[in-house]
Parts: C-alpha cells; sequence; structure tokens
C-alpha cells in the first residue's frame, strides 16, 4: 500500500503494471465452435439465417430493434464488420462452419486494463449449447492472456437470462448503476459484473474441466455443471 506524507492511504501499487495489449481480430478455435472476426462475406448469410428462427423476436428485446428489411440486415452486418469498438466476432460452428451468434469486445482500455464483452447475440441453435460456452470461455482466455485485469459484462437489469448467464460464468455482481441509459425512450438500469485476473486461473479451470470430453455423454448432455466444476475447485482450494 502506498500512502501520502500524512498517512492517507492512497492504493497498492502496481509495481509491474505497464498496461494490456490492444484488442486485435484474432482467430479464437476451440472444439465446439471458432470465434473469427466478423466478415460480412463470409458470415453475414449463415448468420441471419441462424438468427431467423428466433420466431419471437427474444434476442432482439434487449439488444437493438430487430432488422425489418434487407437493408436494415445490410447496414447492421456493415456496422459490425467497420467497427474497431466493440470489435465483432462471429461464433461459428465446428460441426457445420455455420455462424450461428456474435459477441464482441467493447469499451477496450488498455491503459487501465478493463474491457467489457457485449453485443451477444445468440441464435435458437446456438443458445444453452457447450459451443455457446466455450465461445464465452475463448474470449475470456484470450483477454486474460492480452493482459486485461478486469473483465465485464454489463447488462439491463430486466434482462433476466442474461444476468443468470453473467452468474454462470463466474462473474461477480457489483450492483446497479440506476437510471445509467435512455434506449428507445424507456428508462435502462444497468446490472454490473466482473471478473479480475485473480480469479481467472480457478475459474480457467473450470471451464477447461466442464468442456472435458469426459464431462459429456453419449448424448451430448453433460454430466456435472459448469457452477459444479467450479464448486468442486473452489473446495479443494480451501
Amino acid at each position: 500500500m502506498r500512502y501520502d506524507a500524512a498517512g492517507r492511504p492512497l492504493g497498492e501499487e502496481l509495481t509491474d503494471w505497464h498496461g494490456a495489449m490492444a484488442v486485435e481480430s484474432v482467430i479464437l478455435p476451440g472444439r465446439f465452435c471458432c470465434v473469427e472476426p466478423f466478415n460480412t462475406a463470409k458470415h453475414a448469410a449463415g448468420l441471419r439465417a441462424a438468427l431467423a428462427e428466433d420466431l419471437d423476436g427474444a434476442g432482439w428485446v434487449y439488444l437493438m430493434p430487430a432488422p425489418e428489411c434487407d437493408a436494415d440486415w445490410v447496414g447492421w452486418f456493415s456496422k459490425m464488420q467497420e467497427s474497431r469498438d466493440p470489435l465483432y466476432f462471429a461464433i461459428v460452428s465446428q460441426e457445420t462452419g455455420q455462424a450461428l451468434g456474435v459477441a464482441s469486445y467493447q469499451r477496450i482500455d488498455p491503459a487501465n486494463g478493463v474491457v467489457e464483452v457485449g453485443w451477444l447475440h445468440f441464435s435458437p441453435a446456438l443458445q444453452h449449447t457447450a459451443a455457446a460456452t466455450e465461445a464465452m470461455y475463448l474470449m475470456m482466455r484470450q483477454a486474460f492472456d492480452w493482459g486485461y485485469r478486469r473483465y465485464e459484462w454489463k447488462c439491463n437489469v430486466l434482462n433476466a437470462a442474461s444476468m443468470r448467464a453473467a452468474k454462470r460464468l463466474g462473474f461477480s455482481f457489483e450492483g446497479i448503476f440506476r437510471q445509467a441509459r435512455v434506449n428507445w425512450g424507456l428508462n435502462r438500469d444497468t446490472a454490473w459484473f466482473s471478473l479480475l485476473d485473480g480469479e481467472w486461473p480457478l475459474t480457467q479451470q473450470a471451464f477447461e474441466t466442464w468442456l472435458a470430453a469426459d464431462n459429456f455423454d453419449a448424448e451430448g448432455q453433460q454430466r456435472r455443471s459448469l457452477a459444479a466444476c467450479r464448486q468442486a475447485l473452489m473446495a479443494q482450494a480451501a
């Protein structure tokens, strides 16, 4: 801890901190999916088809107004390909080669070592699958490999599915920023979650235990939940 001349605490010293690396458009291959820099020519048609299976539009509710025509889809795809913050990635099935969802790194702050995962949109074919979990693991792992100290997840507090997902993936709930935004003329209170670099080794081990081939039966059903894997490791470390 560093103190000023009057003995007031100023903060823990980070003697080896030189900032994190810049986020890059890298390819992150996994067993179930591959996370790839979004490319309209490669990913747009498959992604549009996959998202079309979201018949009641649930995936768009807290994200953005759903595209209504070809021009809307083209505009959204162009925005994703051209943007650098957020930096968008397609989540591609290893089995079929089709893009089934998107995610991004955003609010990228290498100087302070903070980055957020956001703009998540998983098609029905991706939701509740090992590929969906693996995609989040691959993006987390890469962020910490780049040297980030803090990995963030934020969502509308009314988005119960996103709140559950953050907790399942190992993020810690930090609180609610009330009246944080105005979306489409509606108030949005934003829930904040984080995962820190010091928490990552155990979290990574839990992911890898869960993703291991022997954790799935012949029908592809998990034998132990991700939470159970994490709790077992925490008990061992206690």
